[in-house]
C-alpha cells in the first residue's frame, strides 16, 4: 500500500487491497475508454466523452427501492459509478422513493406492485449501507452522495406536474419509447406510462439544483434518460448527457443474476456468502472472462494474465476462482469469503473436520443443500451409537451390516470428515456439528447428512 502526501485518499497498489476509492492525478483515466475495454460501454450521446474530458463531472444512476438488498443485477450500475468516482468525477446514486410507489414499465411485461412508504424507506436504508460499500463518500470534492427523489416529489402537486413538466413533452414523443410499444398490446396504466416524465424530472431537477449534467444506466433506460435530457433542453434551453451499460447476459442466453433458487442478493441474509461465491465459481469460461472485466477493478494485464494461466490448466477454474475472490470480499468481507472456499472444500473433500464444525448451521445446509438428509432420533446418540448400527438400522445408508463393515475396513467410511475404520467406534454426541447433525461419507463423492430430532 502507497500513501501520497499530496492527495486526500490512499492508493492501494495490490489488486487484493480491493476497496480502492480515489484515484492519484497521475492515473487519471478516460471514464468512456475504462468502459469500453471492459465492455460496459452501449451507447452515449454526441458529446458525453468530450464532457468528461474537460473536467469533473457530477453524473447519476437510479436504483429501484422494491427489495430491501441490491442484487447482483444491480452490480454493472454499482461498477459504473465505482468507475466513475475513479476517473475522477462525482457519483450520485439515485434511491427512488417516490418513483418506487410508481413502477418502471421499462423491460416488464406486466404492471408490478406499488409500495406503501414505510416499506420503502425500510428498503432505501438497506441499499444504501450497501451502496457505502463500494463508494467513497468522504474524499473531497468527488464525493459520493446519495440522494432520494421523494425530497422533492413530496411537495409537487399533480397540478404543478402536469404543467410544468407535462406541457413540455408531447404524447407522441412518450408513445414512441420501445418501454410503451412493448406493452401496447397487453396494456399500461396511466401511473406507469408516466414514468418516463417522472424519471426525466429527476434529471431536470437534478441538473437545475445539484449541477449534474450525466445520467447513466442500464441500456433498456435510454429513453427514459433522454426525455430526462430533451427536457432540459426544452424547459430551460440547458444541456445534459446520456450514457448506457449493455444489458448482461450469459453465454447459454440465460437470464444473469438469477439461479434455480431465484434472485442472487447483495444482502448475505437473503443469498449466504456461500451461495454467492458459488454462482461466480461455476459460470463458465466464457462468462467469467466476460464478469471479471465487468465486476472487479483488475486492470487489463492482470485479467490477461489470468486468463493466460487459465488456459493453462482450465480444470483449476483460475479464471473464475479470481473473479469469486474479487467480488466476494467486495460485497461481504474477506473472513466471509475464506469460510465460502473452505466451505466449498468440504463438499468436494479437501476440507477438514475442524472447518466443517466451524460452519454456521446456514452454511451447512447451503453447503449440503443437495445431499440425502435421513433422521434419528436424538435419544439414540445420547445413549452412544455403534457406528455401524446407525449406518445400517437407523438411517439405511448402507443396505446390509456386512457391506458396511466392509466398507469400514477398506477405509472408505468417514464422520464428519474423519476416517472411520473401526466398526466397533461409538457416535455420540460430543460427535454432533451444530449440536444437531452429522455428516456421513461412503466412498468419494457420497454424503449423507443425519438430523437429530
Amino acid at each position: 500500500m502507497i500513501i501520497f502526501s499530496d492527495v486526500s485518499f490512499i492508493y492501494f497498489e495490490h489488486p487484493d487491497d480491493l476497496h480502492i476509492f480515489g484515484t492519484k492525478t497521475a492515473d487519471m483515466k478516460n471514464f468512456v475508454e475504462e468502459l469500453k475495454w471492459r465492455g460496459m460501454l452501449h451507447d452515449s450521446m454526441p458529446g458525453t466523452e468530450e464532457l468528461l474530458m474537460k473536467g469533473m463531472v457530477k453524473g447519476y444512476i437510479g436504483f429501484d427501492p422494491t427489495a430491501d438488498s441490491l442484487g447482483v443485477g444491480n452490480l454493472v450500475q454499482i461498477m459504473t459509478l465505482l468507475h466513475f468516482q475513479r476517473c475522477g468525477h462525482k457519483p450520485v446514486a439515485l434511491v427512488g422513493g417516490a418513483t418506487g410507489m410508481v413502477g418502471d414499465p421499462s423491460g416488464k411485461s406486466q404492471e408490478r406492485n406499488l409500495l406503501d412508504e414505510s416499506t420503502l424507506q425500510h428498503n432505501l436504508k438497506s441499499q444504501k449501507a450497501q451502496l457505502e460499500k463500494f463508494l467513497d463518500f468522504n474524499c473531497g470534492e468527488n464525493s459520493a452522495e446519495i440522494v432520494n427523489n421523494y425530497d422533492w416529489f413530496k411537495e409537487l402537486s399533480f397540478l404543478d406536474f402536469i404543467r410544468d413538466v407535462g406541457k413540455h413533452i408531447t404524447i407522441n414523443y412518450m408513445l414512441a419509447k420501445d418501454s410503451v410499444q412493448k406493452r401496447m398490446d397487453t396494456g399500461m396504466s396511466f401511473t406507469e406510462f408516466s414514468y418516463q416524465l417522472v424519471q426525466g424530472y429527476d434529471f431536470y431537477y437534478l441538473w437545475k439544483h445539484h449541477g449534474i449534467k450525466l445520467q447513466m444506466g442500464g441500456s433498456d433506460q435510454w429513453g427514459n434518460i433522454v426525455t430526462g435530457t430533451e427536457l432540459i433542453r426544452r424547459k430551460d434551453a440547458g444541456e445534459a448527457f446520456a450514457l448506457t451499460t449493455p444489458l448482461i447476459k450469459k453465454a447459454d442466453g440465460t437470464k444473469f443474476g438469477k439461479t434455480e433458487g431465484g434472485n442472487v442478493w447483495l444482502d448475505p441474509k437473503r443469498t449466504s456468502p456461500y451461495q454467492f461465491y458459488q454462482f461466480w465459481l461455476n459460470a463458465s469460461d466464457e462468462d467469467a472472462s466476460n464478469f471479471i472485466r465487468i465486476f472487479t477493478l483488475l486492470t487489463q494485464d492482470e485479467i490477461f494474465s489470468i486468463e493466460e494461466e487459465h488456459k493453462k490448466s482450465p480444470h483449476l477454474r483460475v479464471l473464475q476462482k479470481a473473479l469469486a475472490k474479487d467480488i466476494c470480499i467486495r460485497v461481504h468481507d474477506e473472513q466471509s469469503y475464506k469460510a465460502a472456499v473452505e466451505a466449498s472444500e468440504i463438499l468436494f473433500g479437501k476440507g477438514t473436520s475442524e472447518a466443517l464444525m466451524k460452519l454456521s448451521e446456514n452454511d451447512l445446509l447451503d453447503v449440503f443443500a443437495g445431499v440425502p438428509q435421513v433422521k434419528i432420533a436424538r435419544a439414540d446418540i445420547n445413549s452412544g451409537l455403534n457406528i455401524i448400527e446407525m449406518l445400517c438400522d437407523k438411517t439405511n445408508i448402507f443396505p446390509s451390516r456386512g457391506e458396511a463393515r466392509k466398507m469400514l475396513g477398506g477405509g472408505g467410511v468417514s464422520l464428519n470428515k474423519n476416517k472411520i475404520e473401526n466398526p466397533e467406534h461409538t457416535v455420540s454426541s460430543n460427535d454432533l456439528i451444530r449440536d444437531k447433525y452429522l455428516l456421513a461419507q461412503k466412498g468419494k463423492k457420497n454424503y449423507y447428512l443425519i438430523v437429530l430430532e
